[in-house]
């Protein structure tokens, strides 16, 4: 399959099972894990700092990352699905703890994002890059982001909960040892967290704080 159909199917899918999928991610608590591991980091944003969330879905990460206190000049909250990105911003109005008017939702590919060079002060990802090429999808999110600045990558990490999530969303788990070896091509590895058991996300997912080199 060509990267234009994979594209086309992905956003497909997501367009028709954003409701569904939104409402899974609230039952099992994504936001208050995200958040309270955000509030753990020392990031440095300010209302000068520019955060992109690439693969942002329904806006989970970035209701996480504003209700963890962070108040950035702008947040992009980038997807492929229009459907996604049209329930984000409903939930962005309606939430007291986030700025909607610094948030903007944009539709994109994360192997072409739609901003220059050194951009970001902050990239967060959760769940994206499993659908891509693992190095073209960190090339990218490298290129976007200031030198020195942070990348928070959670992606899916091998278990049988990950297993089932490959077929449900028909996408490919990355092997942790790919995931550490390609991102020293472009960052440094700064910390790698492992979510409580007690927390839903914990069975599907894990977090690497990466520092562009």
């Amino acid at each position: 399959m060509t990267q234009k159909k994979r594209k086309f199917k992905t956003q497909s899918f997501y367009d028709r099972i954003a409701d569904v999928h939104n409402l899974a991610l609230k039952i099992n608590g994504y936001r208050q894990s995200v958040e309270k591991f955000l509030k753990s980091l020392d990031l440095k944003i300010d209302e000068n700092s520019m955060v992109l969330d690439a693969g942002s879905g329904t806006g989970i990460v970035t209701l996480g990352f504003h209700s963890a206190g962070f108040r950035p000049c702008k947040t992009v909250a980038l997807d492929l699905s229009f459907n996604s990105l049209k329930l984000s911003r409903g939930q962005f109005k309606k939430d007291k703890k986030v700025n909607a008017k610094n948030i903007v939702a944009v539709q994109g590919n994360i192997l072409n994002l739609p901003f220059a060079d050194e951009s970001f002060d902050l990239v967060l990802s959760c769940g994206v890059l499993e659908y891509v090429p693992l190095d073209e999808g960190l090339r990218e999110m490298s290129r976007v982001l200031k030198t020195g600045a942070k990348l928070v990558f959670i992606p899916v990490r091998p278990s049988l909960v990950g297993s089932v999530l490959e077929l449900l969303y028909n996408f490919k788990t990355h092997p942790l040892t790919n995931v550490r070896r390609i991102s020293q091509r472009y960052f440094n590895i700064l910390s790698r967290h492992k979510f409580p058991i007690t927390e839903p996300i914990s069975w599907s997912k894990t977090i690497f704080l990466l520092e562009k080199k």
